[in-house]
């Protein structure tokens, strides 16, 4: 089997060699790594397979884009699972070689959603596929039962922003409003506390490069802040 590596190895790093290893072999880069399921190599080491995933935290992307652009790289395709896509693409254009290919992804699932047995989607797009990878790993995912969804970086954050975006925003400020399980639940609200788990087991540092590298996330906060301030005025309203 080909070689695919994994540049950081975090709670969605794991889920990602699980997806993968059954069609390729896998190896990590991780500092932090002392497992012995994948075989763990340098990051020069890594940089050489013919696919690199980066699957580090957003705020620590640029950084990692900046460390494996000092090797010599060659007949490598570099891919991103970020959960913005504007910034990542941006970084990698900036940074990378011209001969190093590029794919921008988003999987639509996180370590608490991805099961084998849901529907899943995936985002990608071919920002630079020189190697011609990108159909060969949209078909992976494919037989994963992965369904793709093909859509540019900007599109994808407009999109993101209203759907990702506000659910992360809404469970934070449900869970910080202290909102809880009651005796009387209604279906509706069992969703509710479903979203709060669901948001919330994700690390703050998530959250936060969700809503600061998204550049459409203020425009859906302040709509966000206009509709409460209607729902308010219009409860004030007495007929």
């Amino acid at each position: 089997m080909s070689k695919i590596g994994i540049i950081g190895f975090g709670r969605f790093g794991k889920v990602l060699a699980q997806i993968l290893s059954s069609t390729y072999n896998i190896v990590i880069h991780d500092l932090q790594y002392e497992g012995k399921e994948f075989p763990h190599k340098t990051l020069e080491e890594i940089v050489k397979c013919e696919i690199v995933f980066i699957a580090v935290p957003i705020r620590e992307f640029e950084n990692t884009v900046k460390s494996a652009s000092q090797f010599n790289l060659q007949n490598t395709t570099i891919i991103d699972v970020c959960s913005v896509k504007l910034h990542p693409v941006q970084v990698m254009e900036k940074f990378l070689p011209e001969n190093v290919g590029i794919i921008a992804t988003h999987p639509m699932f996180g370590p608490d959603s991805y099961s084998p047995f849901r529907e899943l989607k995936m985002v990608m797009h071919p920002v630079r596929d020189i190697y011609n990878q990108y159909d060969k790993l949209k078909q992976t995912f494919e037989n994963q039962s992965i369904s793709i969804v093909e859509m540019t970086p900007d599109d994808h954050d407009k999109d993101a922003a209203m759907s990702q975006g506000i659910t992360h925003f809404i469970g934070r400020v449900l869970s910080e409003s202290g909102i809880s399980s009651t005796k009387i639940n209604t279906l509706g609200f069992n969703e509710l506390l479903g979203v709060i788990e669901q948001t919330c087991n994700d690390s703050w540092d998530l959250f936060k490069d969700l809503q600061n590298y998204n550049p459409y996330t203020d425009e859906m906060i302040q709509k966000l802040e206009e509709g409460i301030e209607s729902v308010r005025d219009q409860i004030g309203e007495k007929g």
